[in-house]
């Protein structure tokens, strides 16, 4: 009887037990990349002013309980801006205790589905709100939630009115490639003159987005969600944990003329 196929079978276990282990690997920066998170502290972020230790670090990463006391901008943001960059970015949804009534059917050119009476069609489903943001600005923020359609796309462009059918259909999700909550997901967001593409979990989900009026460069920022009332939640809380936060920085002039900078 022949082995080979009992060594391939082998083979590929072994590759299945190895997975698990490099993609754990934390704080490991690839070539040409620069961690924005040492895994011990806030150093290189600017925690809101008063926020009361909601945002902290433990075993490693960035914890947020959605709770931030901040009276301004209760988001976290790197104390430096960027301009053009491959940005890599791990990150979870620990829970979704809030049931968003309001979770529209998004159909692929970034508009909402209606019905035969021409009401827009809502969906209750358990929820978790974040993002990962880009260029120092709320709008230009990279999706993380329990929508269908998927995280990834930019809310504040595909909402806005004043934007194009073009804009609106690029930032909404080609596919939906979250993992279940409570696992690891990770974005690898690629900002190119005032073009925006994002990979989530190795699936390109927006391929390119043209962006206007996207500013030359910026901080880059964690999203605070959530709102209570005696007690509940009253819209999805960014109940979320970030680690593993590297970016590569790009050469403008390079990114212009089609390099890899």
């Amino acid at each position: 009887m022949k082995k080979t196929p009992v060594l391939l079978a082998v083979l590929f276990a072994a590759i299945g037990l190895l997975a698990p282990l490099v993609w754990s690997a934390d704080n490991e920066p690839g070539e040409g990349f620069i961690s924005l998170f040492n895994g011990k502290d806030f150093s290189g972020w600017e925690v809101p002013e008063g926020d009361g230790n909601h945002w902290k670090v433990i075993d490693g990463v960035i914890d947020y309980d959605a709770g931030s006391e901040a009276k301004g901008d209760k988001s976290l943001w790197t104390t430096q801006e960027y301009t053009d960059f491959v940005l890599r970015v791990d990150w979870r949804i620990k829970e979704t205790p809030y049931t968003n009534p309001n979770v529209p059917y998004i159909l692929p050119d970034g508009t909402h589905a209606r019905d035969i009476h021409g009401k827009e069609m809502r969906m209750a489903l358990p929820d978790s709100d974040s993002g990962v943001m880009v260029r120092g600005s709320a709008k230009n923020q990279c999706n993380i939630w329990c929508w269908p359609i998927g995280s990834g796309e930019m809310y504040g462009y595909r909402t806005d009115p004043n934007v194009s059918p073009e804009v609106r259909a690029a930032v909404t999700p080609r596919t939906q490639a979250d993992k279940p909550v409570g696992e690891w997901n990770r974005y690898e967001i690629t900002v190119r003159g005032d073009v925006v593409k994002v990979v989530l979990n190795g699936k390109t989900v927006l391929p390119g987005a043209k962006l206007p009026s996207l500013a030359v460069k910026g901080a880059i920022g964690l999203q605070h969600h959530g709102d209570r009332r005696d007690g509940k939640w009253v819209s999805p809380p960014a109940l979320v944990q970030f680690k593993n936060i590297f970016i590569k920085p790009l050469d403008p002039k390079a990114a212009r003329e089609g390099g890899e900078g």
